[in-house]
């Protein structure tokens, strides 16, 4: 069950974007991210003008979320997005699609991500940037199902330059929330995944 499309869209949901742990989306958990991505990518020096660059990035994925998830039509009344509502518009722009046809405010997004894991900026998620990545994400007491999680997601290019590209981790992420194959090596992307509630 861990590795189910359900499952995969609700750790996006809860370990990714809903950054105040309230169980719902909202346009704080956006602005949350943009002062996060700032941070980590100034490993802790804070820059007025990328934080303004971030802001763009995540209130523009937010604005695309929230249209594509509004389905009651309720969205100017409560300012929230359901995960459920959040699972219909992923399957709706994602399930099936490759990164390119994927919303633009998601693949800038995906692109910050892998900037943020990219932790000495050499253009390549190496095994101990993503067990840094996943470590701080969620409870994992065992490093050697971190390691066989990144062993699993590298093909022989891969191993051959150390790590994971930009392209190769925009595919990855995209079969992350495309693919609903629960045999696909990119449903490791973010680690040994559990069941994950939003209770």
């Amino acid at each position: 069950m861990a590795y189910t499309w359900d499952n995969r869209v609700t750790f996006v949901v809860k370990y990714l974007y809903d950054v105040d742990n309230n169980g719902y989306l909202d346009e704080r958990d956006f602005s949350c991210l943009a002062l996060r991505a700032t941070i980590v990518e100034g490993k802790g020096e804070f820059s007025q003008s990328k934080l303004q660059e971030y802001q763009h990035i995540m209130m523009s994925l937010w604005e695309e979320i929230a249209e594509l998830a509004d389905f009651n039509k309720d969205l100017l009344q409560d300012g929230m997005i359901t995960v459920d509502e959040f699972k219909q518009a992923v399957q709706q722009c994602c399930l099936g699609r490759r990164y390119e046809d994927f919303p633009q405010s998601m693949k800038m997004f995906i692109d910050t991500n892998f900037k943020m894991i990219d932790l000495n900026d050499d253009g390549i998620i190496e095994a101990h940037e993503f067990r840094y990545n996943c470590i701080m994400k969620f409870a994992i007491d065992d490093v050697d199902s971190v390691d066989e999680a990144f062993d699993t997601l590298l093909n022989d290019d891969d191993r051959r330059r150390g790590g994971l590209t930009l392209s190769r981790y925009q595919e990855l992420y995209a079969d992350f929330l495309g693919n609903p194959d629960e045999n696909c090596s990119a449903i490791y992307l973010f680690g040994p995944l559990s069941e994950f509630s939003l209770q």
